[in-house]
């Protein structure tokens, strides 16, 4: 299957900072509102998880929406909220770059750079990102093949950065139950096909809050080398994703649940 030139199936370990993704390492908690609201929401959740063990903050400041009419992310004052987060507690963090613009500023702030599921197929951006070394989060398109995901990560190892996480995030089929169908066997095929870290989203590879802990557990069963979680404080008040955000308790109850596979 695999037709890969750069990435040939070498198990590859993403470094950040002391922490280490993929190679057999531990599994990683990557947690943390979708959206950067305010700084008051993004310390208190980044303390919070703290506490309780996350090993990456995340949060998005620039939030691609389906309608023009939804919260947009508070854009490069968000970014820098979201450092300041990370700092207090201690913590790397990742954040999402839409735009070519926008990459030096996040390649300054962030510790690690996300490609969300409409950019898989922006081959001038992963180009570009190709010419980094920060640790590169690539989120699996939303009807994307297998071997298509694997040629985007492709086009930013060609270009020089191998330090690669593949994110599985679900794709699109006929059923309308969950917001996506989560393909989980996609984890130990493309961990085989490209040695990369695989992490498993299960907030967008669902959409239901009460899916997102089994579904964790059944990611991590699978051999992944992370998850990938939306927690909020006040989930019924989020700007984007409440739906699928745990609270604080909730995350807890996750930790609970994953303990079999995980160490904190």
């Amino acid at each position: 299957m695999s037709e890969n030139k750069v990435l040939i199936r070498k198990k590859v370990v993403v470094s950040v900072g002391d922490l280490k993704i993929g190679g057999g390492h531990p599994p990683i908690i990557i947690a943390g509102p979708c959206a950067v609201e305010s700084k008051e929401q993004i310390v208190e959740t980044a303390l919070a998880l703290k506490e309780l063990g996350v090993h990456i903050l995340r949060g998005g400041v620039f939030k691609p929406r389906t309608s023009p009419y939804s919260f947009q992310g508070l854009g490069i004052e968000g970014l820098k909220l979201l450092r300041e987060a990370g700092n207090a507690a201690g913590i790397p963090i990742i954040t999402e770059l839409m735009d070519e613009k926008h990459m030096d500023i996040v390649n300054e702030y962030a510790d690690i750079i996300q490609v969300g599921s409409r950019n898989m197929y922006n081959y001038s951006l992963l180009k570009e990102l190709g010419t980094l070394e920060k640790p590169i989060l690539l989120k699996r398109g939303m009807s994307a093949t297998l071997k298509e995901w694997m040629m985007a990560a492709e086009y930013i190892a060609f270009h020089g950065n191998s330090n690669i996480i593949l994110c599985e995030r679900g794709i699109r089929s006929f059923d309308t139950y969950t917001r996506n169908t989560l393909d989980l066997a996609a984890v130990p095929i493309m961990k085989k096909e490209t040695g990369l870290p695989v992490i498993v989203d299960p907030s967008h590879g669902t959409g239901i809050r009460e899916l997102v802990t089994p579904m964790s557990r059944a990611a991590l069963a699978c051999g992944a080398d992370g998850i990938l979680v939306e927690v909020h404080p006040k989930p019924e008040y989020a700007l984007s994703d409440g739906k699928q955000s745990l609270c604080l308790e909730g995350y807890k109850e996750l930790l609970k649940q994953i303990e079999p596979f995980i160490s904190i």
